[in-house]
């Protein structure tokens, strides 16, 4: 009887969530959507703020500010604070790029690294003009990761089973309840080995080193800024406001830089009980594929 009382509380909780998920949905449509249209850029020549904070999990938001940015004339130069550990391979990738059409356009962008920008962030990095960091900010980090969890011995222990049925032999590999074959292993070491090799060519690139420079230091190791200086991997050692005024600098501003940051929608009530709902949602609508998701 006790564990039967368990069982209903659980699933009352359960009900009672889906329904405040689903009024949060109702009551947010715009930021489940991608956010709501930015306020129109005005004052004279500023700065464009773009702030890229915590785990990577989604570019559009930070892509449309960016192509506003660029499209905007008030607009001279772009500033972008990294405070990320990394994230998604694709996501980072289209904030990347995202940047680098900026630059094409002849607008000037620097990135100021915060406490980290490693991995995913240091990759959004590469796009900038000039990268400056504190000394002893977190960087480096270049490589990428999939794990992939084996619970096939705890399963064989409660007596649970899966049956999956497939159209090829690779279909599930990854699958957690059986153990993976050494065939799998090495076709998902490919797939990581070709997501490796882009992250290299992007820094390689970038930053003008060797093939050989690279490499040495693309292990996957860390850096704190000074060390990433002397590497080759940043261009100046600084804080946020000196980041700020040469961004200012190279944007041809005069006197102290106005810096634009778009409003943030207001934390909701809904907020404080489930954080971010909307990675949530966003994550949840991908459940299928998760295993397969790849991390820089």
């Amino acid at each position: 009887m006790a564990m039967k009382r368990i069982a209903e509380i659980f699933m009352l909780a359960l009900l009672i969530s889906a329904v405040f998920i689903m009024i949060y949905s109702v009551f947010n449509r715009d930021s489940v959507s991608g956010g709501r249209a930015l306020p129109g850029i005005s004052g004279g020549e500023q700065l464009g703020l773009v702030k890229i904070e915590g785990v990577i999990l989604k570019s559009k938001p930070v892509v449309e500010l960016i192509e506003r940015y660029r499209e905007d004339d008030d607009i001279k130069g772009i500033l972008v604070r990294i405070d990320s550990p990394g994230g998604g391979v694709a996501a980072s990738q289209e904030i990347y790029e995202a940047l680098k059409r900026v630059r094409e356009q002849g607008k000037k962008v620097v990135v100021s690294m915060g406490s980290v920008a490693a991995s995913g962030g240091y990759y959004i990095a590469c796009a900038a003009d000039t990268i400056v960091a504190n000394p002893g900010t977190t960087t480096g980090s270049i490589g990428v990761i999939m794990e992939l969890l084996d619970y096939s011995d705890l399963m064989g222990k409660i007596g649970i089973r899966a049956n999956t049925i497939k159209s090829g032999k690779f279909k599930d590999a990854g699958n957690g309840w059986r153990r993976m074959t050494e065939e799998e292993r090495q076709y998902l070491q490919q797939f990581i080995d070709d997501a490796y090799e882009q992250f290299l060519t992007v820094v390689q690139e970038a930053r003008g080193m060797s093939r050989t420079e690279i490499l040495e230091i693309a292990e996957g190791k860390i850096f704190t800024g000074k060390q990433a200086l002397d590497l080759g991997l940043i261009d100046v050692l600084g804080t946020y406001d000196d980041a700020r005024r040469l961004a200012a600098d190279l944007s041809g501003i005069k006197g102290e830089p106005e810096v634009y940051e778009p409003k943030q929608r207001k934390r909701t009530f809904f907020d404080l009980i489930f954080g971010d709902v909307d990675a949530m949602l966003s994550e949840m609508q991908n459940l299928p594929v998760l295993r397969y998701q790849l991390v820089f």
